[in-house]
């Protein structure tokens, strides 16, 4: 939006002309959204905790969490911040926007529809899974479908195998059910990990951090040639995106930190998962995710190894799961959990960055 006003008034004074370049509108991208957060975040604070709208704590979770019973959940605040953020700096002619911010949208219209459940109507249940199953495919799946039909170049359906340059997978129609799988699949993820104060969001933070950096390049002819990866035409300008989700998510981080003044719930969680799941599609690297999100991933192999476990073997493998809470029964403080998971997410993010270069 005022990247366009910047081109017009360019006309009549050569300094607007400054909002041209990426990186600037990438570092007002994260200063806007951290912004709007921290503004936005008290008042919002306010209102769900006079309105009574806080968490619904699951009665067989670690006894350390009764305490946490109505706490606010507003996730929203990240999506409004990144919203706004984004409409304001990106280049709005540029498809590939359009697609990360309105599926973002979309995963959270799902976990609003599940947190009102949780927490107007008092159901911890919240929305039925196979529903939400249901509408996650439906938007992960029209978007996989829309980005195979309008592809312009065939980098944009390769895939891409990290520190083997010499590895480039033609997909097909393959890359649909790839895009399908990443993007419902990162969305579940971080919506697993989101159980401790801050425990979600930093990762998040770290690995949207990251994936700018690879849009960055991707989106650079004479980078995307030099580092060996492939050139994405219109990958540069998710760079702003990436960087919204990073002040968006600094900003909630702020009230999350532990002891959390609020939670992201599931319209934070799904939606940002999603968004990470969907740039990592559009800059074609979804095996660098798998490695830079190694702690959604661990998260989710937990759920799914002791789900199997008991229905095969009628033993759990874990204390609870997912590990986090596993760790909790172990005796271990819930800050020690939280910044340890925060190291390793930055040991697995250098890993996924080196692929840049160790090709």
């Amino acid at each position: 939006m005022l990247l366009l006003l910047s081109d017009y008034l360019s006309q009549f004074y050569s300094g607007f002309s400054v909002f041209q370049y990426l990186t600037l509108r990438a570092i007002l991208g994260v200063m806007t959204a951290l912004g709007i957060a921290l503004i936005i975040g008290p008042t919002m604070i306010r209102h769900l905790s006079f309105r009574q709208i806080g968490q619904v704590v699951r009665q067989d979770g670690p006894e350390s969490h009764f305490s946490k019973k109505g706490t606010p959940t507003m996730g929203a605040l990240i999506l409004v911040a990144i919203a706004v953020s984004t409409l304001l700096w990106a280049d709005l002619s540029n498809r590939y926007i359009w697609v990360v911010l309105i599926i973002t949208l979309a995963f959270g219209l799902i976990g609003f529809v599940d947190d009102y459940i949780k927490l107007v109507r008092q159901d911890p249940r919240g929305l039925i899974s196979r529903y939400k199953y249901f509408w996650q495919s439906v938007f992960g799946g029209g978007a996989a479908v829309f980005l195979y039909m309008t592809t312009t170049v065939p980098a944009e359906t390769q895939l891409i195998v990290p520190f083997v340059k010499e590895i480039v997978i033609p997909l097909g129609g393959w890359y649909m059910l790839l895009t399908y799988l990443v993007i419902v699949g990162s969305s579940n993820a971080v919506n697993l990990t989101d159980g401790l104060d801050g425990l979600a969001i930093m990762p998040t933070v770290m690995v949207a951090a990251a994936l700018g950096l690879f849009s960055y390049v991707g989106g650079h002819f004479e980078f995307a040639t030099y580092l060996q990866i492939p050139f994405i035409p219109s990958a540069g300008e998710l760079v702003v995106f990436c960087a919204a989700m990073v002040g968006a998510g600094l900003g909630f981080l702020w009230f999350n930190t532990y002891p959390a003044q609020v939670f992201m719930g599931d319209v934070g969680a799904l939606a940002l998962g999603a968004a990470l799941g969907t740039v990592a599609v559009l800059v074609r690297q979804e095996l660098v995710l798998l490695i830079m999100g190694g702690v959604f991933v661990i998260e989710t192999l937990s759920v799914m190894i002791q789900v199997g476990s008991y229905k095969l073997r009628g033993k759990r493998v874990f204390l609870m799961a997912p590990i986090h809470h596993h760790y909790e029964l172990k005796g271990w403080p819930e800050p020690r959990i939280i910044v340890r998971f925060w190291i390793v997410t930055v040991f697995l993010v250098l890993i996924g960055l080196a692929t840049l270069k160790i090709r």
